[in-house]
C-alpha cells in the first residue's frame, strides 16, 4: 500500500479499544501491515498458510480479518470507501463543469 493510499484508508479504520480508553492489550501488528497482507491474499488467491514471510504471521492476519468480518467491519470499511470515492467523483465532475 502506498503512502497516499494509506493516508486515505487510515482515517476510515476503527480505532483499537486500547487507544480509546476502553482497555485491552495493544495490537501486536499495525493495521497497515495487516491490510497489506489481506490485499496480497485477495490479489494472488493464495491460502492463509501460504502467506509470505514478509507479512505478519498468517494466523494473526486471519484473526484480524475474522474479527473484522464477525463485527461487520469489512462491509462498513467497504461502504466508507465507496462513499468517499463517489464523493470525490462527484466533486471532480462538478469542478470539470
Amino acid at each position: 500500500m502506498s503512502d497516499a493510499e494509506w493516508a486515505v484508508v487510515r482515517p476510515l479504520l476503527p480505532v483499537p479499544g486500547c487507544l480509546r480508553g476502553r482497555g485491552g492489550q495493544p495490537e501486536a501488528c499495525c493495521h497497515r501491515a495487516m491490510l497489506d497482507a489481506i490485499r496480497y491474499l485477495v490479489d494472488n488467491g493464495t491460502k492463509w498458510r501460504a502467506m509470505p514471510a514478509d507479512f505478519p504471521p498468517w494466523d494473526r492476519v486471519y484473526a484480524f480479518f475474522r474479527r473484522w468480518r464477525n463485527h461487520d467491519l469489512v462491509r462498513e470499511f467497504h461502504d466508507r470507501l465507496r462513499r468517499l470515492v463517489r464523493a470525490l467523483t462527484a466533486a471532480a465532475s462538478t469542478a470539470a463543469s
